[in-house]
């Protein structure tokens, strides 16, 4: 998320999951889930992450009984991520590694998450913190090159000098619709994966299952060419054969 307007981090992230964890208090409502974000502890650097920690805390002060669900990257055919560097990937020749591409991700895709989310209520979880991940570790590198095999796109990936990334970063911020922020710049110097601290979804029994490759691979025919008629559904048998040999 970026800042603008009304949708400030303090806003969304902090003022209100609290307002709402005190209604539903008032309103003697069972159980609170607030959905927050994976390594926010580390990430003190991050206007995001510290917005979202000071969010659990109001939540917490209103709703002790709130489970709070820790996510790696969500991702899923409508989401902001795979959907943006899928964009990019198609569009752009040479595309940038922060960092040297090593920060590492758990993805976890969305049904994966509503399935903790129900467990949670049918199964009476209170008062706990509960990391979210996918079953795989994937590096900002992998990930890049992940979807461009299911794009079919050959781009040449490039480290660039931090001082170069944080230039880019400000003139990005400039755009209504920036690629990159100076705060998202800082997000990505930490791993996004487990942080051993807390129980994960596997651990309390709802582990992801939905492999990276096989779920983006539904809905990435949109960045390729022919988009749609790329698909297997359109291909023609000749076609269908050669793809298979």
């Amino acid at each position: 998320m970026k800042k603008g307007g009304g949708n400030t981090f303090k806003n969304i992230h902090t003022t209100f999951p609290g307002l709402l964890a005190k209604l539903c208090k008032e309103y003697k409502l069972k159980h609170f889930i607030h959905i927050s974000a994976l390594g926010i502890n580390q990430a003190t650097d991050s206007d995001y992450a510290k917005s979202k920690l000071e969010g659990e805390s109001n939540v917490l002060n209103n709703f002790p009984l709130a489970t709070i669900l820790r996510p790696s990257v969500v991702y899923s055919v409508d989401d902001n991520f795979t959907t943006n560097f899928m964009t990019l990937l198609n569009r752009l020749p040479i595309f940038p590694l922060y960092y040297g591409g090593k920060t590492k991700f758990s993805p976890i895709h969305c049904s994966d998450l509503t399935d903790v989310i129900n467990y949670v209520i049918s199964k009476n979880i209170y008062s706990k913190i509960i990391e979210c991940v996918g079953p795989e570790t994937i590096s900002f590198k992998e990930l890049l090159e992940k979807l461009l095999f299911l794009i079919g796109k050959k781009r040449i990936l490039i480290p660039i000098p931090l001082s170069l990334a944080k230039f880019s970063a400000r003139i990005f911020e400039i755009l209504p619709s920036p690629l990159l922020t100076r705060d998202q710049l800082r997000l990505l110097k930490y791993d996004n994966i487990s942080s051993k601290k807390y129980k994960t979804n596997s651990d309390i029994g709802v582990p992801g299952i939905r492999i990276f490759d096989q779920e983006v691979k539904k809905y990435c025919y949109m960045w390729k060419e022919g988009g749609q008629f790329s698909t297997d559904k359109y291909m023609s048998k000749k076609d269908m054969n050669i793809k298979i040999n």
